[in-house]
């Protein structure tokens, strides 16, 4: 099993609800990362893909994470702090340094394109030395169909070279999971997180340090018996779950089930350019996923 004075396990990662003006609707934030916590997820994964940080301004994403801090463990919190601007990347990362968070997950800048390493370097030079003084640990993020950009595995060996035990680990998006063994293989310190929660026998096992995963927020009380009970019955489930959740836009089809759950109809809502999962295909999929639940 991984090491439990780090972040490992399941972690969801958490969508941001929107209110009505397009703003972060905080209160039903926090209520929604406590519902998580409190069924199956070991940590969380706030203001990534799923939670629309690229979406979001800098002053929305600071008041998320400061609604995280005042209201959630710290130390089961991992926050996006990347960005397209490494003055944004800079402020982001300081701020859940500050706060007290256990990771900063840092897309690499994802405008230009063909981006050599050494301007990923460039990039990181400045977020290390403004962390210096509260050294987060700094989690990369490779998500290439996204960003364009590749965390490569001579890139990763170089940022360790260069910055030492700032570099905690990983989360791979790209669902290639040889990749991700050969990040993992750099170093027994390098926590690698798959996206996926297929992996989660083999993070029992060893192998990574768990899995990040958008569909986790769904699939989290399934998810915690495969990864802390060995429950392979369970883990079939959650990745069956994970099927019919990704075979539509992933994130509107996670806040319709989540909307569901929690019987809040305003959890559904998206931020532009995203839009809401129609009523036909929200319905159909609530009723596939109690289908499987339901089954033996």
């Amino acid at each position: 099993m991984a090491k439990t004075d780090k972040l490992h396990g399941v972690i969801a990662a958490a969508p941001t609800p929107i209110t009505d003006a397009l703003e972060p609707d905080l209160e039903r934030f926090v209520t929604l990362c406590r519902w998580l916590l409190d069924n199956g997820c070991d940590a969380l994964n706030i203001c990534g893909t799923n939670g629309d940080a690229t979406s979001l301004t800098v002053t929305q994403r600071k008041a998320v994470m400061s609604a995280a801090a005042d209201a959630l463990p710290g130390e089961r919190i991992m926050c996006g702090t990347g960005a397209a601007s490494v003055g944004d990347a800079v402020q982001l990362t300081e701020h859940a340094a500050a706060l007290g968070f256990a990771g900063a997950l840092l897309l690499p800048p994802f405008y230009y394109k063909g981006v050599p390493d050494d301007g990923i370097v460039r990039y990181f030079e400045p977020i290390v030395a403004a962390t210096q003084n509260a050294p987060i640990d700094l989690y990369l993020y490779n998500f290439p169909q996204l960003s364009c950009v590749e965390y490569s595995v001579p890139l990763i060996e170089r940022l360790i070279a260069l910055f030492g035990g700032r570099i905690a680990g990983l989360k791979d998006s790209s669902g290639d999971l040889d990749y991700a063994s050969s990040v993992a293989s750099i170093s027994s310190e390098l926590a690698v997180f798959p996206s996926t929660e297929a992996v989660l026998l083999r993070a029992r096992a060893g192998d990574f340090a768990g899995c990040i995963s958008g569909s986790a927020n769904i699939t989290s009380a399934h998810c915690a018996k495969a990864y802390h009970d060995g429950d392979s019955a369970a883990l079939d489930k959650a990745v069956a779950i994970r099927s019919l959740v990704t075979r539509l836009p992933p994130v509107p089809a996670m806040k319709a089930v989540l909307a569901a759950r929690l019987n809040d109809p305003a959890i559904a809502a998206v931020l532009p350019p995203l839009a809401p999962l129609p009523d036909a295909d929200a319905r159909q999929l609530l009723a596939d996923i109690a289908a499987l639940e339901s089954s033996d």
